[in-house]
């Protein structure tokens, strides 16, 4: 037991000394809710250049849109996009249910939210209740979606 107290409290001192600049929890969800607000836009707006700005660009990360399998890369994840826009028309998003987290450092969050995504598909009405969860990190002090999975729904 003494030796779990002693490990409990070096790590209580290691994330007290490693994260040194006090954390402005309000500020940073503020921050992270007009990314995701701004994603939410980009998206309804087909605007691809919007939506690059709020997404990371790095080959290596990984996401799950709420159909198909892993999206490898921004290069996969534009190439989604594009066809996503030629798709669908008229999109409309409403998030609800937002929580937001920040981590100890301010460096990092994760966020999930419900959606209810509307569009036309041709001339046919899509509805599909999504699940979204969103990690972001802050890069050259602005926050960007590193990783997010949506699903929709069961039931």
């Amino acid at each position: 037991m003494r030796e779990l107290s002693i490990i409990f409290v070096a790590l209580v001192i290691v994330l007290a000394v490693s994260c040194q600049q006090a954390v402005d929890i309000e500020g940073a969800k503020n921050d992270i809710r007009a990314v995701l607000n701004n994603y939410i836009t980009s998206v309804e707006n087909e605007d691809l250049e919007s939506y690059g700005k709020n997404v990371v660009h790095d080959p290596e990360m990984m996401n799950f849109g709420a159909f198909g399998g892993p999206i490898v890369g921004w290069e996969a994840l534009e190439k989604l996009i594009e066809g996503q826009n030629q798709a669908l028309s008229q999109t409309r998003i409403t998030a609800s249910d937002v929580s937001i987290r920040i981590g100890p450092c301010g460096e990092l969050a994760w966020a999930t939210s419900l959606w209810n995504f509307k569009a036309m598909m041709g001339e046919q009405g899509v509805e599909w209740p999504l699940r979204c969860s969103w990690i972001l990190e802050k890069r050259e002090n602005r926050w960007v979606i590193i990783h997010f999975h949506k699903s929709i729904a069961a039931g």
